[in-house]
């Protein structure tokens, strides 16, 4: 069987090729974590003499298993810590060079892969003349759980640092590809959009990339006191005391970490909405908080453009809720944005399922998302856009809910189908005028097309691009909203529930 062949540092792959776009699916761009890689940060892979075969994706890291069909297509992905790929979809012609998207999954940082269909690049490389590259990385207590102050040589944010190894593997050897490793966009959502975010700050990601785009997602991050009392009750389920030998860790089957954690979870958190799973601020990988970081310049020159949906509370809370549940939800909120109390702010939305989703759409999504926009603006070209699109009668679609947008942006829409979609024209106009703005993004590091002129937002007019039938430009949307959400921020109360996670 023959297809295109590529050049690596690591040797050769052969990959294979669908309406004119090459592809490599499975490529390793770091050596298995496992045994005492594992809870470690990642490594260069080992190089192989003969041509490796790349046309299949390779296996997922440990996650709760998908039963639906939305996720993997309903199919069964093996799951494995030997996880660390990445897939290519290139329609570079001989000594052509076209910029690179890099795209980051998302997730809550416990599930998903880049192999997910929805992800699949041929519509964008093609459409867009650009090389797309999805990456896996560690998810769950793999990948984001505090031990470093637990010695052993054991990391913090080895998920993270998985993303790091991905964009430096990017950089010495997209140009195989037909890649420009000097014209790398990154672009991700949710848990993805808040890895960007990470990234923007982290030391060791400084050079990677040259622009990035960050849906649904901003600054999400655990102060290091919280993320230490983590890995101690993680550790404590697994037997092994502070101070005690960790090198356990290096050869307890994968299922007994797994067990462990989701006992923790529990204790911690119950069945409230949590996010124990995330990146931490500790001195080695991430010093700061991104978005102070941000405020700071750290991503000085980097181009971007960042939104939200509508109605993104709307996939979390769905049906009747009550009073009771209200304040639970408020109170996990607190805790995953460690943030002081919410309960005035909380006070503009009715106590139901639908203020719920309302509040967590707001502030956890919106809000932040607008911060990061403010604080990077200063030092660098930021476009701000809002996905409204709804599909009338749709039991989820109805609303513009978390993750909406994906299909539209990868021009996907056959995805579609697995939520009993209809596609119609309209949703394939809307599709591609997303894919072309992206992809004019990645070229010109400007997002702006023909038919399409997309200005800058700015603390002037705050002009937010608005993706919906009528696609529109609008000045600062719902501003009475905003600084609401605004003055609770810059005066907030003196008592605080959040804190530790002890408290």
């Amino acid at each position: 069987m023959t297809g295109p062949v590529a050049d690596t540092l690591y040797g050769k792959l052969q990959g294979a090729q669908c309406d004119g776009v090459n592809i490599w699916r499975g490529i390793p761009f770091a050596a298995p974590p496992v045994g005492e890689l594992r809870f470690r940060a990642p490594q260069p892979p080992e190089p192989w003499s003969s041509v490796r075969e790349a046309r299949e994706f390779g296996p997922v890291s440990h996650q709760p298993v998908s039963t639906g069909s939305t996720r993997f297509g309903g199919t069964t992905p093996e799951y494995s810590e030997d996880c660390l790929y990445l897939n290519i979809w290139s329609p570079a012609a001989e000594g052509e060079v076209l910029p690179v998207m890099v795209w980051i999954h998302g997730g809550t940082f416990v599930t998903g892969a880049g192999s997910q269909p929805m992800f699949e690049g041929t519509h964008m490389a093609s459409k867009g003349k650009v090389i797309v590259v999805t990456v896996n990385y560690r998810l769950g207590p793999f990948g984001f759980m505090h031990l470093s102050p637990f010695g052993g040589g054991l990391a913090s944010n080895a998920g993270l640092l998985d993303q790091i190894a991905a964009l430096q593997w990017v950089q010495g050897n997209i140009a195989g590809f037909g890649g420009d490793p000097k014209r790398v966009t990154l672009f991700g959502e949710s848990a993805g959009s808040m890895s960007i975010a990470a990234l923007l700050a982290m030391p060791a990601a400084q050079g990677l990339f040259a622009g990035a785009i960050m849906q649904s997602g901003a600054a999400q991050t655990l102060k290091a006191q919280q993320g230490e009392e983590i890995g101690a009750a993680f550790l404590a389920e697994l037997g092994i005391r502070p101070g005690g030998d960790t090198t356990l860790l290096d050869t307890l089957p994968a299922e007994q970490i797994l067990k462990a954690a989701g006992a923790m979870v529990y204790k911690l958190s119950g069945n409230a909405m949590s996010m124990l799973f995330q990146p931490v601020i500790e001195p080695d990988t991430l010093p700061a908080d991104p978005a102070q970081a941000i405020a700071e310049g750290v991503a000085s020159g980097i181009p971007l453009v960042i939104g939200t949906n509508l109605h993104e509370g709307n996939l979390f809370f769905r049906g009747s809720g009550s009073a009771e549940n209200f304040d639970q939800s408020l109170q996990s909120l607190e805790m995953m944005m460690g943030v002081e109390n919410l309960a005035e702010l909380a006070l503009h939305y009715p106590k139901t399922v639908e203020g719920q989703a309302d509040f967590l759409t707001d502030l956890f999504f919106w809000d932040s998302s607008i911060s990061i926009a403010e604080r990077q603006h200063r030092y660098a070209p930021v476009w701000m856009y809002r996905f409204d699109w709804t599909i009338p009668g749709h039991p989820l679609l109805e609303k513009a809910v978390h993750g909406a947008e994906i299909c539209y942006v990868f021009n996907n829409l056959s995805h579609m189908a697995h939520y009993g979609v209809e596609v119609t024209p309209a949703m394939e106009s809307l599709s591609d005028a997303m894919l072309n703005a992206w992809t004019a993004f990645a070229h010109r590091g400007d997002p702006s097309v023909s038919g399409l002129s997309w200005p800058q937002y700015t603390l002037d007019d705050r002009a937010t691009l608005i993706f919906e039938q009528d696609i529109r430009i609008v000045a600062d949307p719902d501003r009475k909203k905003r600084t609401r959400l605004l003055s609770a921020q810059e005066n907030p109360p003196q008592d605080s529930s959040a804190g530790t996670l002890s408290e």
